[in-house]
């Protein structure tokens, strides 16, 4: 088995497991499955939740495509590979609940190989966490399983990477993070293959284990209309990233992937509000004054 045939055996499983647990947690509606061919080469496997009872819209995408020749979004920060054949293969994520109290999450986790003669390869990935109404403890435990999936390769590994998630999922333009952070990497291969393959394997099988409690814990709490219009507009936030910043929207729309799949990851409702301010001393202000901002959740030192 070749070393992308590994990572793709991998990821695939990873699709499944998800899945199935989401479903499990979500009690009430099923993924539907969408296979998908991409003119260039390569295609995917779109699985979709609406509608249940936990989630309002979920959906976990693996995709493996190929072609003679990278798009601009891959070779920004590899200008040397331009004109490069590649394949890249992955698994992304973007889950939508129903409840403002339950966070909406993402996460990415892919491989990519570009030419034939001495190829160069690389990991990425990570996963974050974006709540309406956050609750310290989760956000506290999302960043422990962030920790613990990242110090058996490194003790500066989780700090490194908190920081790039950080930085990565800041909107410039409102001055504020997407949500609270968790883990951002790119570029993983100093290690070699099978360390670096590990890394990567071992931030996939985390992600259940950091985001499931936390829906538990905060799927039955009651909410009104109130608390579900901000949700909406906080998906605004989503929203405006995705589509001017996400380098993942950017590579599968430069390289000819499926259009519905890349954009799956929006929200089924969402909504703008002109100049719209939280009320002194509300729920809504919290989030804004306490969580917003880059920080150390863990209260380790740096």
């Amino acid at each position: 088995m070749s070393d992308l045939d590994q990572v793709k055996d991998y990821l695939q499983t990873l699709q499944n497991q998800i899945c199935g647990e989401l479903e499990q947690l979500d009690g009430r509606a099923k993924f539907a499955r969408d296979m998908w061919d991409r003119s260039g080469g390569g295609g995917g496997e779109s699985r979709v939740l609406a509608g249940g009872r936990i989630f309002e819209q979920a959906g976990v995408g693996f995709s493996h495509v190929y072609g003679s020749e990278m798009p601009p979004s891959a070779t920004k920060h590899r200008p040397e590979l331009a004109g490069k054949d590649f394949q890249a293969v992955g698994v992304s994520l973007v889950l939508h609940p129903h409840n403002p109290y339950v966070p909406t999450t993402h996460a990415n986790f892919r491989f990519f190989t570009a030419g034939e003669k001495n190829p160069v390869w690389w990991f990425g990935g990570g996963f974050d966490l974006t709540p309406c109404y956050p609750f310290r403890d989760d956000v506290v435990h999302w960043h422990q399983s962030a920790k613990a999936a990242c110090d058996p390769f490194g003790a500066n590994l989780y700090a490194r990477y908190k920081a790039w998630c950080d930085d990565y999922f800041y909107l410039k333009h409102r001055d504020e993070t997407r949500g609270v952070g968790g883990l951002f990497f790119d570029d993983v291969n100093e290690a070699g293959f099978d360390q670096s393959f590990a890394f990567l394997k071992s931030v996939g099988d985390s992600f259940l284990g950091a985001y499931l409690p936390i829906a538990r814990r905060r799927h039955e709490i009651s909410y009104g209309d109130p608390q579900k219009q901000f949700q909406l507009y906080r998906r605004g936030r989503y929203v405006e990233f995705n589509l001017l910043y996400d380098r993942g929207t950017l590579f599968g729309l430069q390289s000819g992937g499926r259009t519905e799949s890349i954009l799956m990851s929006l929200p089924p409702q969402v909504r703008w509000q002109y100049d719209w301010r939280p009320q002194p001393g509300s729920a809504e202000e919290e989030l804004y004054k306490h969580y917003l901002q880059p920080q150390n959740w863990l209260g380790d030192k740096p």
